[in-house]
């Protein structure tokens, strides 16, 4: 999918909106907690391990062989390959690969991740948001995803307390903001400082943890628990990660279905309305941005005033939600 086209999944809201709804975000830190406590993760406290899930990117294995090794599923990337790195014939999820796995009786989830390391989508902040997540709204619907369901947003890294205020936080809730105002809710993928301080600021309702930096360590909100790379196992042809699954409603979703129900036996999750309430949403979103006068995107010129603004807005925003 061409940039072009997936920027255009991104609704009602602009991209300097998304940018703007983060700065106020992270100077604030107001509209987080309006969005993030919407929901609870469905794994409120690490009990048994109730299956495994995989994920790749060098390739895609049939979802036959999927099921004959005994996962309930995969989590795929709803992301475009980067130009550096064509060996990653897996990127992004098709709607032919997820009709395939429903045929098996197999579930999918959603990641987003284009960038790596110096390229790391969260090191724009929120300005990044506003580039990544209207691609990943269009290429999770051209998969056939429904609305309802996350999108993991991922920190494929062990960042400093200082990365995570200054750019992942932005990052995480500009993203946010944005998958709600579209009818989705959201996931992080991180390690368990990043996983922990998300929830500290009410980011995020579903958590994929991997161990980089965890110190050994699995946090009790963990939703899905990606093992060690000496874990890894080839199936098809295609080596994949193997998850530990420890909710029923791990985002998981199959093509066809209706937004916010969860396929098979699981527990759905909780949906965000209509299109009224999405456009409610949205125009919520775009006050953010035209009621706060003067807001410079870096969030710099951020006054009290302003703040004070930003707050009752997203308690607005909050509010809708929860209902």
């Amino acid at each position: 999918m061409s940039g072009n086209d997936a920027s255009t999944g991104a609704g009602h809201y602009s991209r300097r909106n998304i940018i703007k709804v983060g700065a106020v975000a992270a100077a604030a830190g107001t509209l987080a907690i309006g969005v993030g406590t919407a929901t609870a993760s469905r794994a409120s406290a690490l009990g048994p391990i109730l299956g495994t899930v995989i994920d790749y990117s060098a390739g895609v294995p049939s979802a036959s062989a999927i099921k004959a090794a005994g996962h309930l599923g995969a989590v795929r990337y709803v992301s475009e390959k980067r130009p550096n790195a064509q060996w990653m014939a897996g990127k992004p999820v098709t709607l032919k690969e997820t009709q395939a796995m429903s045929g098996q009786g197999l579930a999918t989830a959603s990641v987003y991740q284009y960038g790596r390391a110096e390229t790391a989508d969260w090191k724009q902040g929120a300005a990044g948001a506003a580039v990544h997540a209207p691609k990943a709204i269009a290429i999770h619907r051209a998969a056939g995803g429904p609305t309802g369901r996350p999108i993991y947003i991922a920190i494929d890294d062990n960042p400093t307390r200082s990365q995570y205020d200054s750019l992942i936080k932005p990052y995480l809730v500009a993203f946010s903001a944005a998958l709600r105002a579209a009818g989705y809710s959201t996931g992080i993928y991180g390690n368990y400082n990043v996983i922990d301080w998300a929830i500290k600021d009410g980011i995020g309702s579903y958590f994929w943890m991997h161990d980089w930096g965890s110190g050994g360590k699995i946090h009790p909100r963990t939703t899905i628990h990606q093992l060690p790379q000496n874990k890894q196992r080839t199936i098809d042809g295609v080596v994949v990660d193997i998850n530990n699954v420890y909710a029923q409603d791990w985002g998981q979703w199959k093509p066809g279905q209706s937004g916010g129900s969860t396929p098979g036996s699981n527990t759905g999750g909780k949906s965000t309305g209509g299109a009224t309430s999405q456009q409610a949403t949205a125009d919520l979103l775009n006050g953010l941005s035209s009621t706060v006068p003067g807001l410079d995107a870096t969030g710099s010129s951020v006054t009290a005033e302003q703040i004070d603004q930003a707050s009752k807005l997203a308690q607005q925003l909050g509010g809708m939600i929860s209902r």
